[in-house]
Formats: C-alpha cells, structure tokens, sequence
C-alpha cells in the first residue's frame, strides 16, 4: 500500500537502516526502510519532509508495535507528477505518438518562424536574439500563451491547433524557460502532446533546460535542450551560408573568366579570318585581276591589228602584182568592213568588261559594313576597351560605349538593357 505523510523521528543507525515514523494532522506510524532499499533513494530524507511511502504492514514481535515496512519512498508531490510523467509517456509511445519514422524534417529556409511561448518570458528574448543573429530574413510570428498555471496546457493546445489551421509559419518553436517539475507539468499534459501530434506544421520543442524532459520533447519532430538551442535548430546559419555563396560567387567568376578568355581567342581567330576575306582585299585582288585582262585584251587587239594590217600589206602587195581595180576596191571594202568589225569587237569586250566590273563593285558594296552602316546600323563597342559588344549580357548599366556610324561616332552611357526581344 501506499502511505502519504510527514517525516519524523528519523534515525540513523550504523548498520545503514533508517527508522522514522509518517504523521499527519490525525495519526502517525511507526516506519522501517531496510538498508539495500535505502541505498535506492534519489533524494536524502529529513525531519519534516513530505513524502510518499510504498510497503506492507508488519508487527516487530519483541515490542508488539504493529509498523510500516517501506520498500520504495520519494517525494510526495514530485514523485505523484513523476509517477503520471511515467504512465502518459508509456501510453503514448504505445500510440506510436513518440516513433521516429513520423518525425518531419524542418525546413532549409523557414520564411516565417511561429514562437509558442509566453510574452513576457526570457526564452522569447533568446529566440529573437538567436534568429536575428543567425537568420533575419526569417519573419517570427509570436502565439502567446501562459506556460505555467491552471489551465496553461489546454491554451498551449488550443494556440497549436490555432497556429497550425492559420498555415502561416514554416516551423513553430514550442519553448519555456527551466523551473521545476511543476512548473513544467503544462508540457506533459496530454492534450498538448495530441495538439503537437495532430500539427500539421513541424514543431521544435525546447522546454527548460538540458536536463529536463517533456512528453511534449518526446512528440515534438524535434527536441532542444534549451529555447535557445530550439531557435538555432529552427534557422538555417547565415554566416554560413555566406561562405558557401561567396565561394560560389568565386567559382563563378573564375568560370567566367576562362569562358572570356576562350571567346577572345576565338575572337581573334576570327577577325584573322575576316582580314583574309575582308572585301576590301577581295576588292583589291578583283582589281588587280581586271588590269590583267585589260592589258590581255589590249595585248590581243594590238596583235591582231598587227595581224590585219600584215594581211592589208599582203593584200596591197598583191593588188600592186595584179592591179586590179575591182579587186582593189572590194579589198579596200572589207578592209574598212574588217576595221569596223574589230572597232566593235574591241568596243563589245570593253563594255562586257566593265560591266562585269561594275557588277562585282556592286556586289562587294553590298556585303561592304559600310553599306550595312549606311542603311542605319551601327557597330557597338566598350568605349575603355575597344570590345565589340554583341550580346546584352556583355553590357551593364552605367558602361560608357562607342557606336560607330557611317559618317562618325557616337559616345554614350548605358542606362538600362532589356533582354528577350530584339525589337
């Protein structure tokens, strides 16, 4: 049975029994607690102590004194909460409410953090201090609720389901500050471990300090040691996460920087090319090719004039043998006829050669970037550097540029790039 009273009498003896007695208001007993279940205390007994004893009625024979013999004590109001922590927390890890597999992972990058705790607590100043340390982009929204006190875990329960229908918050952070059993128990009711269970938002507990442990640490996805620990499990940390980008931001550029320097030599690749089919060279070697035809030709109309008048001498020379004067006159005809045809024969591959001239002008001009500038376009390129900018994602706001135009240049400054359409 058990027996709840006041500790008195109590005696020590070598042999390492205790012997006092339980008394209340109305009564009192005569108690015993042997040596090998004394060695079992969590506590040290005194005169005038509250506690509850569990053990069985005996008679010490040589006095006839009926007395309790004790097998188990402990504090009675501690040791009443400590028995229910026990039974609840049996029950509900029977329900499975306590197994790891319904544990939910916590977000990377909460967006908003919802503190369940009392307003005017220190653990809610630790949180803030920790996220606006550690992560101040994330927005905390504060549930107020009492922590201790009649009727604190039924608020608890009811601001979890609040907060949790609201779907406002990535995470919520359950915490207190430390005390004693007592000032705890609010967390080890079973309507804020149902509460925690059925959130639909992962929750981080972190009631009291290190030592202490709640039924709702047991249910929570996770358990802190402290409101501060609970802040820092919650938040990702910045610093860190500074690092890593400005490593990536070094990767970044140094990619970039390679990915340059490979199109700048393709770059120069290809402006070695475009010197070796620049029109201005084809130009050059169509017009060296047509002085060659020209003195070809005028090579060939020489000759032949040599030719023909080689052919009149011997024609004069014959005529002179026979004189005759119809031959001579029809010979004087064709002559004449011969002149002509060559006359326009030579005039003829003129015209054709300079109409393939013009034509090939004509084509050189159209493919000219002179044309091309001449028609309204212009050639963009960094005023400092003098690099062709091609593309939008070469240039930035505020770079000054140089345009070259057909009849000049233009200087100007980049106020802002619109991507996508090239209208």
């Amino acid at each position: 049975m058990w027996v709840e009273g006041e500790l008195s009498n109590l005696a020590r003896p070598a042999s390492g029994h205790l012997y006092f007695s339980l008394k209340d208001a109305q009564a009192q007993v005569r108690c015993a607690l042997f040596r090998n279940r004394s060695l079992l205390l969590r506590f040290k007994p005194a005169d005038g102590m509250h506690v509850l004893v569990r053990g069985r009625v005996s008679l010490y024979e040589p006095r006839g004194d009926f007395q309790f013999i004790a097998e188990h004590m402990e504090e009675a109001g501690h040791g009443a909460l400590q028995r229910a922590f026990e039974e609840l927390k049996q029950k509900l890890a029977a329900e499975g409410l306590f197994d790891p597999a319904r544990k939910r992972p916590l977000p990377q990058a909460p967006r908003s953090i919802g503190v369940i705790t009392s307003p005017s607590g220190a653990a809610l100043r630790d949180i803030l201090s920790v996220i606006r340390r550690r992560y101040p982009l994330a927005r905390v929204v504060l549930y107020p609720v009492p922590v201790q006190g009649e009727g604190a875990a039924e608020k608890i329960a009811a601001m979890l389901r609040t907060a949790s229908s609201r779907a406002e918050c990535d995470v919520f952070i359950l915490s207190r500050g430390g005390g004693s059993l007592e000032d705890l128990w609010a967390f080890n009711e079973e309507i804020v471990a149902r509460a925690i269970h059925a959130s639909a938002i992962p929750v981080v507990s972190g009631v009291g300090h290190e030592i202490d442990f709640t039924i709702a640490d047991f249910v929570a996805d996770l358990r802190a040691p402290t409101p501060t620990g609970a802040a820092e499990l919650a938040t990702p940390d910045g610093a860190a996460w500074l690092r890593v980008l400005a490593e990536h931001a070094l990767r970044l550029v140094q990619a970039e920087t390679r990915l340059l320097a490979a199109w700048r030599e393709r770059l120069e690749w290809c402006k070695e090319r475009l010197s070796q089919l620049h029109p201005g060279r084809v130009l050059r070697d169509r017009a060296q090719r047509l002085d060659e035809l020209e003195l070809r030709l005028k090579r060939g109309m020489r000759q032949q004039i040599k030719h023909e008048g080689t052919r009149l001498a011997t024609a004069v020379a014959l005529l002179r043998e026979h004189s005759p004067a119809q031959r001579l006159r029809q010979a004087s005809d064709r002559l004449i006829n011969l002149g002509q045809r060559l006359q326009a024969a030579a005039r003829t591959e003129v015209m054709a050669t300079r109409n393939r001239l013009a034509l090939a002008a004509r084509a050189l001009d159209a493919v000219s970037p002179l044309a091309t500038l001449n028609r309204g376009y212009a050639i963009v390129s960094d005023a400092a550097s003098g690099a062709i900018i091609s593309h939008v994602s070469t240039a930035r706001p505020g770079q000054t540029v140089r345009a070259e135009l057909a009849d000049g240049n233009i200087v100007a400054e980049i106020k802002d790039i619109k991507r996508g359409s090239k209208r």
